[in-house]
């Protein structure tokens, strides 16, 4: 009796154990998105080759060129996310599979025992059980048991089995839709090569737009423009700021007392104020010369006079850019002239802007510590270089003045 109670508990366990695969809500989502994101690409592709059949070399034709190039980026990361999603949950119905398959050996086990015993005695042992009864009531009971026990016992095994088949068949699943990812990384990793031959076409467009003054001169518009538009994200950062505390000041205090627990300073704050580093900031690269300094600048081609609203530092394209200082990723955006720039939000109503971005390391919304890579710099109309920017609330602070001496700002 004892060795069969085990065995209906064993049975009840295993009918409990949990065979579910996560993660398939997850894996729908980025399917989503990579969807929308591969439209985007599309729709790129088209406008590239409507308008190379009206333009041989323009700015627009370039800045299609880039956003297609800053969205096959995204993409391909997006994919190589997917793929470790799917290998993680691959790797947990593996475990799950492996450890009911030694389950289901073991109940295997327990009935090749249970079926050696019923040729060596027939159903003697039952039969006995029941004989032994002290009453009729307690061998109604008995045989009652018996018989649920049996029918039990094979309910239990076909559920086992059958559980077990889900998983293979999900395991199956699985290992198909990493197939077809590994595909899909492999395709977009073609694209990207196709992309990186369009990318030196762009750079014998970039010198043939170089060659033409009308070029620069369009290009200071659109700077000019754009650099309004940096003001108005600026704008728009701090009203959405404004309103974060408004609604904080809303919510009740929490208690304060010796056994109360102080909550952590959010990421803009730690690491002390921002405005007590002045003339002590970091610098956004490592390596790199200024080219033009903030305020008046005058233009060496058209001998035109601009205002810098930062500093421009030439350096190698693809040179790692961090955080100056510690805060949080306010706004990603793209801009004509500017390209792809980054907008951290530090403590003080501070704000850094990194501009002319070939790659894009963080997202909105993060946490960033002093000296985080968040990208890569990439190339303007005038070469390659990154354009940044500090600001207090609304108004443009001269960058060299707060970052620390180094040969890196001697032209």
């Amino acid at each position: 009796m004892t060795n069969r109670i085990l065995l209906a508990v064993f049975l009840l366990a295993l009918v409990s154990w949990n065979t579910s695969v996560p993660g398939q809500e997850e894996i729908k989502q980025k399917q989503s998105q990579l969807q929308k994101l591969k439209k985007e690409i599309d729709d790129y592709e088209t406008k590239i080759k409507e308008r190379e059949k009206k333009e041989h070399a323009t700015l627009e034709l370039l800045d299609t060129y880039d956003r297609q190039a800053v969205l096959l980026r995204k993409l391909i990361a997006k994919l190589h996310d997917q793929e470790l999603l799917l290998r993680r949950d691959i790797e947990m119905t593996r475990e799950s599979i492996g450890g009911l398959s030694s389950r289901l050996s073991y109940l295997k086990q327990h009935y090749a025992n249970y079926v050696s015993t019923i040729y060596k005695t027939g159903r003697t042992y039952d039969l006995e059980l029941l004989l032994s009864s002290r009453s009729v009531n307690q061998m109604l009971v008995r045989s009652e048991y018996l018989r649920r026990f049996s029918d039990q016992r094979k309910k239990d095994l076909e559920l086992i089995s059958s559980k077990r088949t889900d998983l293979v068949r999900q395991n199956d699943l699985l290992q198909n839709q990493l197939a077809e990812q590994r595909k899909l990384i492999d395709d977009k990793a073609a694209e990207s090569d196709k992309l990186a031959v369009k990318m030196k076409k762009r750079k014998s467009m970039l010198t043939e737009i170089r060659r033409d003054k009308k070029n620069f001169k369009k290009e200071i518009t659109r700077k000019t423009q754009a650099a309004k538009e940096i003001e108005q994200l600026i704008a728009k950062i701090m009203e959405a700021d404004r309103k974060k505390r408004e609604l904080a000041e809303k919510k009740p205090k929490p208690p304060v007392g010796p056994n109360v627990k102080t909550p952590e300073r959010s990421p803009v704050t730690r690491g002390g104020s921002f405005s007590a580093h002045r003339g002590a900031l970091r610098w956004p690269v490592e390596q790199g010369k200024v080219v033009a300094r903030f305020g008046t600048q005058q233009n060496p081609v058209l001998h035109t006079v601009t205002k810098n609203t930062g500093i421009d530092i030439a350096l190698p394209s693809g040179s790692a850019v961090a955080s100056v200082a510690d805060g949080e990723v306010s706004t990603i955006w793209w801009l004509p002239s500017f390209g792809n720039l980054v907008i951290v939000s530090h403590s003080d109503g501070y704000r850094t802007v990194y501009a002319h971005m070939s790659e894009i390391f963080v997202n909105e919304g993060d946490a960033v510590s002093e000296g985080r890579t968040i990208g890569k710099s990439g190339e303007a109309l005038s070469g390659p270089m990154l354009h940044f920017e500090i600001w207090k609330d609304r108004d443009n602070q001269d960058p060299e003045t707060w970052l620390r001496p180094r040969g890196l700002s001697q032209r």
